[in-house]
């Protein structure tokens, strides 16, 4: 359950504080930085998407239900990300004072209880606080393969430790051979059919643990039927041929050619005509 304040913040205000601990945070030592869900509005009128590789995570996500949903709990998490979007310098300066406190010294900072790394410059701030404050431990859980492939994998700060989760629109760029992955099954007896180790005791698990993540599904009634005794990866891949199918079909029928990648070009039509020579993301 998400901290909860007893009066929203003002409309625009900075938080006093950035880092929070929920109960099940509190209860192994864990800090939460939280930004809100996917996409949504700001109450300045501005929209935003702060996941924006989401897949069908975004169908089921824990962090748009109950709590999360509070008047007060969504006020804060607005509040942390327009300080982020208005003022980054003066939020990763702000960020790294506060982590600069005795009580977070050897403990651990969980990027994102819900949120991800939305775009190179804010990844590029994470990356300088966590190098700055080598004496706190950070991790994540990411649906930011390319950007992490990108800015991180190369030269990944000692003290930060990520894994990847699948239900995201890059899904198909990870491997369980080779990356530390994490995905969502229906419950437990499914984790352990399947070989993968929960997470369930302590959120730690996700990045000290055996490798393949598993992690129970939270127990939401309609976010299970939609689950439908799948996995976040399973869901997703039926989700990406599915796609992949339509804009096939649609290429036939404009007399478009597929091209590795779900990309289509044009090729001459059977009377002669040259389709539009337009590309379309499958």
């Amino acid at each position: 359950m998400p901290s909860a304040e007893p009066h929203p913040p003002p409309a625009g205000a900075r938080p006093a504080r950035l880092l929070t601990q929920n109960r099940e945070m509190r209860a192994i030592g864990v800090w939460n930085w939280t930004l809100p869900a996917w996409a949504g509005r700001l109450p300045d009128g501005r929209t935003y998407n702060t996941c924006p590789s989401a897949g069908v995570c975004a169908r089921v996500c824990y962090a748009r239900h109950g709590t999360y949903t509070w008047p007060q709990v969504r006020a804060k998490h607005h509040a942390n990300l327009q300080f982020v979007l208005d003022d980054l310098p003066g939020w990763e300066r702000a960020m790294t004072a506060e982590l600069g406190a005795r009580r977070f010294r050897g403990t651990w900072i969980r990027v994102h209880d819900s949120g991800d790394f939305f775009s190179d410059a804010y990844l590029g701030s994470w990356l300088r606080i966590i190098r700055a404050r080598w004496a706190v431990n950070f991790y994540a859980y990411t649906k930011e393969i390319a950007r992490f492939r990108a800015m991180v994998e190369p030269d990944p700060p000692d003290n930060f430790l990520w894994v990847y989760s699948y239900g995201g629109t890059q899904d198909s760029d990870l491997d369980p051979a080779v990356d530390r992955v994490a995905d969502v099954f229906p419950d437990e007896d499914a984790i352990a059919a399947a070989g993968w180790h929960s997470q369930e005791a302590n959120d730690l698990l996700a990045v000290l643990g055996p490798r393949l993540v598993g992690i129970p599904a939270n127990r939401i009634p309609h976010f299970l039927k939609r689950l439908a005794g799948r996995t976040f990866r399973t869901w997703q891949q039926e989700v990406d041929a599915e796609r992949t199918t339509r804009a096939k079909a649609s290429g036939h029928r404009r007399g478009l050619r597929l091209l590795p990648g779900g990309n289509t070009t044009a090729h001459p039509m059977p009377d002669g005509q040259a389709a539009d020579r337009q590309d379309q993301a499958a």
